[in-house]
């Protein structure tokens, strides 16, 4: 929604202006301009890409203009979930979540919380680290393997908003052709009436005009903002690898989700009594 709406605002912003200045709305739709700059762009996506990074980027405009994102309701029931997980750890052994981490679809811990359950990547995150600490016993490794499959899933994320961004920035060259063409056919026509000569040079800048506003108003934009939803959720897996870290350390069920709760942004964060009044209720608040 936010993305429509500001696609909104810049399209009306620049219409506005050309139309307070009394120019002509007309003159700014070139299809010919427009097929040439963004069937270039597409071709030289096909060039630069391999099949695995397009497909990232064709995935990533769903993400785009989805409207996701962690709310102090999402970090409660985060807070929640692991809580219950550390309960039963503590006062069962490890292998009483043995069942919930093999088969999150079928626990009851899971399911509870449905903002977590339609996210599997963060329930994978989650079954898998203390899939290994109930098979190893091993503390001192989760923290390395939680970070390191942070980092992967960063630098992927990262890798597809850079090659976003490189698209972006290949438009107002791309412009540039486009104007240089339609220059090339109004050299043709040279001899013709000034008004049809200023006509064919106002929609060989089009092409120009097309390139540099796609560049910085849509484009660049969009790969800023799967540059922001990388940083968000960055921020989410880290609650998770603060709760979990303390938890197989030995730290109470209570005090695992106290340094969860410490990792969360500060504009989401509920305040510790919220959190103990979540977990008071099972989650159910």
């Amino acid at each position: 929604m936010f993305v429509i709406i500001g696609a909104i605002i810049v399209f009306g912003a620049i219409l506005a202006g050309f139309t307070v200045e009394n120019g002509p709305i007309q003159v700014l739709f070139q299809p010919a301009e427009a097929l040439i700059i963004f069937g270039a762009l597409l071709g030289a996506f096909f060039i630069g890409s391999s099949r695995t990074m397009f497909t990232r980027v064709l995935r990533s405009v769903g993400q785009i203009f989805s409207m996701r994102h962690y709310s102090k309701r999402n970090y409660l029931e985060l807070l929640g979930l692991m809580n219950i997980l550390f309960v039963k750890m503590r006062r069962d052994g490890m292998a009483a979540i043995e069942h919930d981490v093999e088969h999150p679809g079928e626990s009851p811990v899971f399911t509870r919380y449905p903002l977590i359950v339609k996210d599997p990547a963060v329930v994978l995150f989650i079954c898998d680290t203390l899939r290994v600490f109930l098979t190893t016993g091993d503390q001192s490794e989760i923290e390395k393997l939680m970070k390191l499959d942070m980092d992967a899933m960063r630098e992927q994320a990262e890798a597809t908003s850079d090659e976003l961004s490189r698209l972006a920035e290949s438009l107002p060259g791309l412009g540039i052709v486009a104007a240089v063409l339609g220059v090339i056919l109004t050299m043709g026509q040279i001899s013709a009436p000034p008004e049809v000569l200023g006509h064919s040079i106002g929609a060989a800048l089009v092409g120009t005009f097309l390139g540099v506003l796609s560049c910085y108003g849509f484009i660049g934009p969009m790969s800023m903002k799967l540059d922001n939803l990388t940083q968000e959720r960055d921020m989410y897996f880290n609650v998770i690898r603060a709760a979990i870290t303390a938890a197989v350390s030995g730290s109470s069920p209570i005090m695992a989700a106290e340094y969860g709760r410490r990792a969360i942004p500060e504009d989401t964060r509920p305040t510790f009594f919220e959190m103990e009044d979540w977990l008071k209720s099972g989650g159910r608040g």
